[in-house]
């Protein structure tokens, strides 16, 4: 049996929605219409997928499987798409991605003075998706902060950066010059642990099994204004803090924990000529990814 992906690119909407009459507004169709998809694609695989009464409508079992399946067979249909579309486009476009804090601007100046008919255009990314966009196509090269799960990736070192601690500005360490690490055991960080192994290691709250909950944030802002507004500090490279520079935080050396270090990473199984020569380019100008 083939499965519909655009049947479930249905289910899939309803599932988030819970609701039918919001799932056929967000995929631009009627309710009819939609309901109609989602009885054809039960009968596909002899399951009821939804329950639906007058409280509302929920996942079944099998409904519950399926979302948990259909995910990432929608993300790998959407990245086979991209990476068809590429390879039709040929070698008109290079696409590069770039963590906040970083500047790419003088590598990608250097390409495009090489191959005046290519288009390159940029991608921000993130902490969570800063190697997505390399496995589905999205981009060609990513400039990315480790540490990022390297398996199918070719990775290149272009530099290491220190680590401040983010500060409010009436903070009792906002006037230090540096500090160790051991200095924040006891603050709240509001970003994941294992991202900063350093205070993980040694936090309090963890240690004691008290950590405070976090907010789900997931930019560099979100996570800016959280600690603004007194609920923790941040641990991040240098160039990040410079870059997003703010009355009401400051930021100060951690001098005793590790760099953060820089890479390039692309696709494995790629063999262009024309990344191998970007990430040339980018090693002979690593200086120029600092923030400005």
């Amino acid at each position: 049996m083939d499965v519909d992906l655009r049947k479930l690119r249905y289910f899939v909407a309803v599932a988030d929605e819970l609701h039918f009459g919001r799932a056929a507004e967000s995929l631009h169709i009627t309710q009819p219409v939609l309901s109609r998809q989602i009885r054809a694609l039960e009968d596909e695989l002899k399951a009821r997928l939804f329950l639906r009464d007058k409280r509302g409508t929920a996942l079944t079992p099998a409904g519950a499987q399926l979302l948990t399946d259909a995910r990432p067979l929608l993300a790998n249909a959407d990245a086979l798409r991209r990476r068809v579309g590429r390879a039709a486009r040929g070698s008109d476009r290079f696409t590069v991605g770039f963590m906040p804090g970083l500047v790419v601007s003088a590598a990608i100046r250097v390409l495009a003075a090489r191959y005046p008919s290519l288009t390159v255009d940029v991608v921000r990314t993130g902490w969570y998706d800063q190697t997505d966009v390399v496995h589905d196509g999205r981009v060609d090269v990513s400039f990315v902060r480790l540490p990022v799960d390297q398996r199918g990736l070719q990775v290149r070192p272009l530099l290491a950066e220190p680590r401040v601690a983010v500060l409010p500005v009436d903070h009792r360490l906002a006037r230090e010059r540096s500090i160790g690490i051991a200095d924040l055991a006891d603050e709240h960080l509001v970003q994941d642990p294992d991202a900063v192994p350093e205070w993980r290691d040694i936090a309090t709250e963890l240690r004691t099994g008290q950590r405070r909950p976090t907010p789900a944030v997931r930019t560099v802002e979100e996570k800016f204004e959280h600690v603004a507004a007194g609920a923790g500090v941040l641990v991040l490279p240098s160039s990040v803090a410079d870059f997003y520079t703010r009355r009401d935080l400051t930021s100060v050396l951690i001098d005793d924990i590790g760099p953060n270090h820089v890479c390039l990473a692309w696709d494995a199984s790629r063999r262009s000529p024309l990344i191998l020569e970007f990430a040339a380019i980018a090693e002979e100008h690593h200086r120029v990814f600092q923030a400005t």
